[in-house]
């Protein structure tokens, strides 16, 4: 009897750690259950609801040791995720708002209203850390599991790439030459090397005589400042090497200083250029937009349902791929997600190539040689249901946090293009609810009317 009990105690510590909730939480005489003082007819619940969280923490719990001190709930890590990419906000944003929303808390599991926050928000970097992308994808599936089966699987997909912005200035030569002086002054301090010359007087004169450079009049000059910056930048890199190989501490800073040598080696019309210290990942990609001929991050993908409009794939390319080089890793994730392939897949002209990918049609907008009047317009309205994956690209990057990528790394853009992905399906299943939620009382409303319209006839009669 002792050893059964000191055994279930071990599971319910294991289960803990692992970040599960106990299914029989004890109540608390004091306080007032969420449940008795929101509307549980809201949306939110009513989406917490369908959601099998327990197959949500079965799923999670693989990330976790089970060793050390007990986790924070996967529920509420995910809930956080969802609702934090869900309404546009950010790891401490979200954290200030959630004491604030009780609606907020049920959905994370809380039984009672929580006056403290519910954990620091670098939990969140530790937490996406922790399932990476894999994790992401889960939640993405998740988000497609909420639909019903008819909505998601059709035979006719729509796919699209975009690209998602990193959060880094616009890269200029003067500027990254400018963020060498800097980071070579830091390292000289830290080490304390005496520099022939700080610069720091003429550094400041340069970057504002280099500023308005294309102005015919201000372009001797600025190009003159530009190749100055340079210059010191050089020399700089040059003093540190030889000091710090002086004092055998040259090691330390090896990839840093590889990084300064790149960028005062990369030509104009060199590729794979270094665009960003803290983020090197990111790439140059034009995408033919008239008002922003170049943009700075990475590549992303998504595939999403014809009729219904579910993101059924969506994935981020760590270099600057060929747009028909990436419905192949698309194809692959949407098998992966709904375990069958579509029949079809409706691309634009920037995916022209393989007819047949995977088994799927690849159908791109054609000329209208040799097709009839019939044919032309048949295949002009399916083209032009193709095109509403824009506008479903445009409200994923607006608000869901696409457009721009503060998360680190190449990680952080699998992750945060697979969230809000998820975070758009989401939404969509939020406005279902909220339809059907109006359609039930419409109904009601009706059945009232027609009831008091019939008495009062009667009763005239």
């Amino acid at each position: 009897m002792i050893i059964c009990k000191v055994i279930s105690k071990f599971d319910k510590n294991l289960a803990k750690m692992k970040g599960k909730i106990p299914r029989d939480p004890q109540l608390n005489v004091f306080r007032t259950p969420l449940v008795n003082v929101i509307n549980m007819k809201h949306e939110l619940v009513l989406l917490a609801q369908k959601i099998d969280w327990e197959k949500v923490e079965k799923e999670f719990s693989v990330y976790y040791p089970g060793l050390g001190r007990p986790a924070i709930p996967i529920r509420k890590m995910v809930g956080s995720m969802l609702l934090k990419q869900m309404y546009n906000l950010g790891d401490e944003t979200f954290v200030a708002r959630w004491i604030e929303n009780p609606y907020w808390q049920y959905f994370c599991g809380e039984t009672y209203f929580q006056y403290d926050n519910p954990y620091d928000p670098s939990d969140f970097v530790h937490f996406r850390k922790r399932i990476g992308e894999e994790g992401a994808q889960k939640i993405l599936k998740l988000s497609i599991s909420l639909f019903d089966s008819r909505e998601v699987h059709e035979k006719e997909i729509l796919i699209d790439t975009t690209v998602q912005e990193k959060n880094i200035t616009f890269p200029t030569d003067s500027k990254l030459h400018k963020k060498i002086i800097e980071g070579c002054l830091k390292i000289a301090e830290k080490e304390n090397i005496k520099l022939r010359q700080r610069y720091t007087r003429i550094v400041k004169q340069l970057m504002i005589d280099q500023r308005f450079r294309e102005h015919p009049k201000r372009m001797k000059k600025a190009n003159a400042a530009a190749r100055k910056l340079k210059t010191i930048a050089g020399r700089l890199v040059r003093d540190i090497e030889r000091n710090l190989d002086e004092v055998d501490r040259l090691s330390s800073y090896d990839e840093q200083l590889w990084l300064y040598l790149l960028v005062l080696g990369q030509k104009r019309n060199d590729k794979n250029k270094l665009y960003s210290f803290h983020a090197p990942e990111v790439k140059c990609i034009s995408k033919g937009k008239e008002h922003k001929k170049y943009e700075f991050g990475n590549k992303s993908c998504f595939a999403v349902t014809k009729t219904t409009g579910i993101v059924v794939g969506a994935m981020a390319f760590e270099d600057n791929i060929y747009d028909g080089h990436a419905i192949e890793p698309q194809l692959a994730q949407v098998e992966d997600l709904l375990g069958r392939l579509p029949e079809t897949a409706l691309v634009d002209r920037g995916c022209k190539g393989r007819k047949n990918i995977m088994g799927v049609n690849i159908k791109i907008p054609g000329s209208g040689k040799g097709k009839t009047a019939y044919q032309k317009r048949k295949e002009r309205e399916r083209f032009r249901r193709r095109a509403s994956i824009e506008p479903i690209i445009g409200h994923i990057k607006q608000d869901h946090r696409m457009l721009r990528n503060y998360l680190k790394g190449v990680e952080g853009d699998m992750i945060n293009t697979l969230m809000a992905g998820a975070a758009f399906n989401m939404m969509k299943m939020l406005r279902k609810i909220r339809e059907s939620i109006i359609c039930i009382l419409n109904e009601l409303f009706e059945k009232l009317f027609w009831k008091y319209q019939i008495e009062l006839n009667y009763y005239q009669t």
